[in-house]
């Protein structure tokens, strides 16, 4: 991903407003399903995005401490957006969300070369594009998951019942 034409204060803000953007939707798709143990990965999916937004959200105040945090409605980098509705399937909404985080690992890598090799901004970016792998990894199981059964979100009341 080529941010180059980008400047920084932009980028950080298209940083903060998708990490926002996706601990929303990971809440709101945590309360779509039944499935116990998908309801608990896409809460902590969201816990992580969370994360990530408050650490940019300091780089931003750091190298922005005169500028007041304001989020854009749109941001001007083309990151994907995932479009949550009442009804839109549960396994169309984790495509989407895989999208996106394999956009956001390539953001944050590009992001990365903005800074010094090895100095902490550089490598928590670097850090951070490997754990969006993380996510889309995790999204992706259980969309496969999900389609091994003809409805989209099976549940089996006593499924987590342990012996």
């Amino acid at each position: 991903m080529d941010l180059s034409s980008y400047d920084l204060e932009d980028l950080f803000l298209a940083a903060i407003k998708s990490e926002e953007d996706s601990h929303q939707l990971y809440l709101k798709m945590a309360t779509k399903t039944k499935n116990g143990l998908l309801k608990d990965k896409l809460e902590f999916l969201a816990k992580e995005e969370n994360k990530h937004r408050k650490f940019i959200e300091e780089i931003y105040a750091n190298h922005f401490p005169e500028n007041e945090l304001v989020l854009p409605k749109k941001t001007p980098v083309p990151l994907p957006e995932v479009e949550f509705t009442e009804d839109t399937p549960l396994s169309k909404l984790l495509t989407q969300a895989m999208n996106a985080e394999q956009s956001a690992s390539e953001f944050y890598k590009s992001l990365a070369t903005r800074f010094e090799t090895g100095n902490k901004i550089h490598n928590t970016l670097l850090y951070f594009s490997d754990m969006e792998i993380g996510h889309y990894k995790i999204l992706k199981m259980e969309k496969e998951s999900m389609e091994r059964f003809e409805e989209g979100d099976v549940y089996w009341p006593m499924v987590h019942v342990g012996p």
